[in-house]
């Protein structure tokens, strides 16, 4: 709750919303730039296949063609994907000898106009010579499978082999077990992905990238085309989403770059969404093998679990996301005992990354799912069995025995209250009455108890703060805003220390030369590490101020305050006071200042909150399902999530909104799909099934506030937690509603044919 005077704890309207919705927000493909030329790729067709020859002699012909490249042509090395990774899994920006999926990028071509480019690069041939394909991370494993990449020998891309533990289940009077498949997705941002790079009068080169972390891609594009890193600006502008897939380094960054240093011209590549749709990194795609064991009064004794993860044709930063499903697979309960081993495979498929909650989601789904089917097998309710493993609060902190170090938690009390919020009895109730009368449609009721990880390993962050003559505010970071809401949240941070009003504050972000370093926005960090750094800096430029303002009217330095018209004073005098400006300018007059104290009210710092924060919540999911068709509609959506100390709940509820919807997206609608030969089937939105806000209910979010010591403001991450907690507590709600037929499990997502299969198999088994 807002304190007495504060702005933290209120709900303020976002800065950021008028000038995108008026159209005032500028995008990288809004970019006016002169002399622009265009680049399109010409990209695999098949999943598989070693190149005979590319052809690009009718290509290089076409009206407005400047020039058609092939690797042969730009030599540029392959690019590692991430940094644990055999370097025998980079991928050449353009495919040399062979394409491994789909989409893989062959050629290149540059014309005056998209629409030329576009015409020539479907007039380059490319002679394939087709291989066997394998899609299946599992099926990638086994003995006699192709291998991608037969220089490394196998399609092993990371294995995380911790031991086996012939005791984890000793004990148990129950042991319940189940294969679950947290299904490809596809992050679909509502911007595609592109560059605008242009050539400066130094040599160097000036990049516009929808990027989530403008830092994290220089290095690699500079060491791509033989820069150095002071040599290369990347700006992020107005970016329309990233959910992980845009935090990344893509070859075609690398190619553009490079075509715009061999021509000395400024180079625009710009997806089309099926495009995108096979270009850009995809999420989850985890295979899991389960077993819970479980003592007679329902209190688990150990989980063992085999996890197989696709990690694409060119393996990133998702072969090593399975450390993470591990990291979390203790959740939110007492298990004395956790085995989790996995492995990451090359496949004929796009490559995976992080995705809403990277890796997180996936332990929450394997772990609620087979708690889930615990409870159905022993004949105790589902928040009952939550309730007798839960971690108490007076454990904390603790680390697990997964080694999470988990600061703050109370599991029971978030359940509760989505228990009490939902209904949960009359809900029950309701569904032994349309049991007993055997109605078409009967009610599913799904829970879900989660604890996620957020700035994992992310734990610094630059930020600055700058007073100018005029008494506004220059607020410096590091992170880099897509949507999130940073320019209102920072700005009420400044307000809060400075008793500046937030629309003096300007926000400086994704600017590689206006922001020294930076980590970017990805893990659900940016509050706790960002703002902090910037709560940090205020401090530190309100302690300077309030030496200056001592000084210059002859009082005690513990004497002045900021007054509420903002202005600095002793305390209960503020005739004398002066304002932000005043002081500013005192402060670039040496003569003025205080001995010892440097010029100008301005202050960066680094701020490291030295370890992890642990979100927690609960949803409570309601869903009907006609047994007749297998339909499911999503009735309700409870969700209680507790994010630390709140500093703006209009902020907190639309990331809860969002995340929900994905995480909904997941359970009901959303799958990537390829056949058996590495065809992408669902490379478009019309056979992508991403639902509208038309399919989904008003969510009833809120919230419980336990704030974290890690940071000064208490704060834990958001921007993932409710597609961590929506996801499970569906999926079994689905579950839940056909169980009493005799229905076990159902992967996702829950449409209407599985759900008709599952009842039917039901029948006959």
């Amino acid at each position: 709750m807002a304190t007495s005077g504060s702005i933290l704890g209120n709900a303020v309207l976002r800065r950021e919303d008028p000038a995108i919705l008026e159209g005032r927000a500028r995008y990288f493909d809004d970019l006016a730039v002169e002399a622009l030329l265009h680049v399109v790729f010409v990209r695999s067709t098949i999943a598989h296949a070693t190149v005979e020859s590319i052809d690009v002699s009718e290509a290089v012909a076409m009206p407005g063609v400047v020039a058609v490249y092939t690797a042969a042509d730009l030599k540029l090395d392959p690019i590692q994907g991430f940094i644990m990774l055999p370097a025998t899994f980079a991928r050449p920006p353009l495919a040399t000898d062979r394409v491994r999926f789909v989409g893989d990028a062959v050629a290149v071509v540059v014309a005056e106009t998209r629409a030329q480019a576009v015409d020539a690069a479907e007039q380059v041939i490319v002679d394939y010579d087709p291989l066997p394909a394998v899609v299946d991370p599992e099926a990638a494993l086994v003995d006699g499978a192709v291998v991608l990449h037969p220089e490394h020998g196998s399609n092993l891309a990371m294995a995380f082999e911790f031991g086996e533990d012939a005791t984890v289940l000793e004990g148990a009077d129950v042991v319940v077990a189940g294969r679950f498949v947290n299904q490809r997705l596809a992050a679909v941002p509502m911007e595609c992905n592109g560059i605008v790079v242009e050539p400066t009068d130094a040599g160097g080169l000036l990049c516009h990238v929808p990027t989530q972390a403008a830092h994290g891609i220089v290095g690699p594009i500079a060491a791509a085309v033989g820069l150095t890193d002071d040599q290369l600006r990347v700006v992020a502008p107005a970016v329309g989403g990233g959910f992980g897939a845009k935090a990344g380094m893509y070859v075609e960054y690398a190619v553009t770059a490079k075509i715009a240093l061999e021509l000395g011209r400024p180079v625009k590549w710009t997806e089309t969404r099926s495009e995108n749709m096979v270009a850009m990194t995809q999420g989850r795609a985890q295979v899991q093998h389960v077993e819970m064991g479980l003592r007679a009064d329902g209190t688990i004794v150990g989980l063992r679990a085999k996890i197989y993860c696709d990690g694409g044709a060119y393996p990133s930063v998702g072969a090593f996301l399975p450390f993470l499903t591990r990291t979390m697979a203790q959740g939110t309960y007492v298990i004395p005992k956790v085995e989790c081993n996995a492995w990451s495979a090359a496949t004929n498929t796009t490559a995976t990354a992080a995705y809403r909650g990277a890796g997180r989601p996936e332990a929450t789904a394997m772990l609620e799912r087979i708690l889930d089917m615990a409870a159905e097998e022993m004949g105790i309710d589902p928040v009952e069995i939550r309730r007798r493993n839960f971690l108490p609060p007076e454990a904390f902190p603790l680390t697990t025995v997964t080694g999470s170090n988990y600061d703050v938690g109370e599991y029971a009390r978030a359940l509760d209250e989505a228990c009490r919020v939902a209904g949960y009895e009359e809900l029950r109730a309701e569904q032994a009455a349309r049991r007993a009368r055997g109605d078409v449609k009967q009610l599913g009721i799904g829970v879900a108890a989660y604890v996620e990880v957020t700035a994992g390993g992310l734990f610094q962050e630059y930020g600055a703060i700058e007073v100018h003559d005029d008494g506004s505010v220059t607020a410096t970071v590091g992170t880099s805003a897509h949507g999130q809401g940073h320019e209102t949240a920072f700005s009420m941070i400044v307000q809060e220390l400075l008793g500046i009003p937030m629309e003096k504050v300007t926000l400086v972000q994704a600017d590689t030369t206006l922001v020294p370093r930076g980590t970017g926005t990805m893990g659900s960090r940016s509050l706790q590490i960002g703002g902090s750094a910037l709560y940090k800096a205020s401090e530190e430029v309100l302690a300077k101020a309030k030496a200056l303002t001592a000084h210059l009217l002859e009082a005690n330095v513990d004497d002045i305050v900021v007054h509420d018209d903002g202005r600095l004073g002793v305390a209960g005098v503020p005739a004398g006071a002066l304002s932000w400006g005043e002081l500013a300018v005192a402060a670039k007059d040496p003569a003025r200042l205080p001995e010892g104290m440097e010029p100008a009210l301005a202050h960066a710092l680094d701020f490291n909150q030295g370890e992890a924060s642990y979100p927690f919540g609960a949803h409570v999911a309601v869903v009907e399902v006609d047994t007749e068709t297998g339909r499911v509609e999503h009735l309700r959506h409870v969700a209680v999530d507790d994010c630390g100390r709140i500093l703006n709940p209009l902020l907190v509820a639309g990331q809860q909104h969002g995340g929900i919807a994905q995480g909904a997206a997941q359970a009901l609608w959303e799958r990537f799909l390829y056949d058996d030969d590495g065809n992408p089937l669902t490379a478009n939105l019309m056979d992508y099934a991403m639902p509208s806000a038309a399919e989904l209910p008003s969510f009833e979010a809120s919230n419980t506030q336990t704030p974290t010591p890690l940071n000064p403001l208490g704060a834990k991450g958001i921007g993932e937690s409710g597609t961590i907690g929506s996801t499970p507590s569906l999926q079994n709600a689905v579950v839940d509603a056909v169980s009493h037929l005799g229905v076990r499990h159902i992967d996702m997502p829950l449409t209407a044919e599985r759900v008709w299969r599952a009842i039917q198999d039901a029948k006959t088994s």
